[in-house]
């Protein structure tokens, strides 16, 4: 498999102005743990996470650093962590050397890339802009539905199948969560993610199933309470 068969291809993303309360409120609400920055022509400038949100939070209530600590560290050093500490937007406290893929870079190379750089996902690119993500959920995901006694291969290419089940999946009022994804394999499309009512999980996998070229479709949506 590649980037494009696995990655959530709705990504919500922001500005490098977004403050730090929408920041934080945006991943409580999307039930995500970062989010990609990205500037007016959609190209990723940089990335945020809950580790950035809590070292913020953390550094600002430091009264003062350990000593070994200021021992090894730079000036350069002390002024990127003062703006961590005091910053208040996106582009303040964001890891701008960002690691990326394309859309045809396979799953081997995803997991080395996730494992070396110990990050917990990576954007995909398409001429430079932001196409998808892919995290280490999306690669269990990929392994949990790797099938060997699949049905046979329908009339619809996998990766078309894919595009139009986002689709209709799209514009949805029960789909609001960033974090659904969908896998297609020989027809048969896995849906990821959270559902908060049952009622959400029934449409989402109606709205599968009437897709041309889904031969069927396997629920593995999660159930989160409401508002959470």
């Amino acid at each position: 498999m590649r980037a494009k068969d696995i990655m959530t291809a709705n990504v919500v993303t922001i500005s490098p102005e977004a403050e730090i309360a929408e920041i934080a409120q945006l991943l409580i609400d999307k039930n995500i743990s970062g989010v990609p920055v990205v500037d007016a022509n959609g190209r990723p400038v940089g990335m945020v996470s809950e580790g950035d949100l809590l070292q913020q939070a953390g550094l600002a209530g430091e009264a003062r650093r350990s000593w070994w600590l200021r021992l090894v560290s730079t000036p350069e050093q002390d002024a990127k962590d003062f703006v961590k500490a005091h910053g208040r937007t996106a582009a303040d406290i964001m890891t701008r050397n960002i690691v990326s893929i394309d859309e045809n870079t396979v799953t081997t190379t995803i997991a080395r890339l996730l494992e070396e750089n110990r990050i917990k996902r990576v954007p995909v690119l398409r001429d430079g802009v932001l196409v998808g993500i892919v995290s280490r959920g999306n690669l269990l995901q990929a392994l949990a539905g790797h099938r060997d006694d699949g049905p046979a291969a329908p009339t619809a290419d996998d990766r078309t199948v894919r595009q139009a089940v986002y689709e209709a999946l799209q514009g949805k009022g029960w789909t609001s969560h960033a974090a659904t994804n969908v896998i297609v394999t020989d027809g048969v499309v896995e849906l990821w993610g959270w559902v908060e009512t049952e009622a959400e999980r029934r449409a989402m996998i109606v709205a599968a199933e009437e897709v041309a070229g889904v031969q069927k479709v396997i629920d593995h949506l999660g159930a989160m309470p409401p508002g959470t």
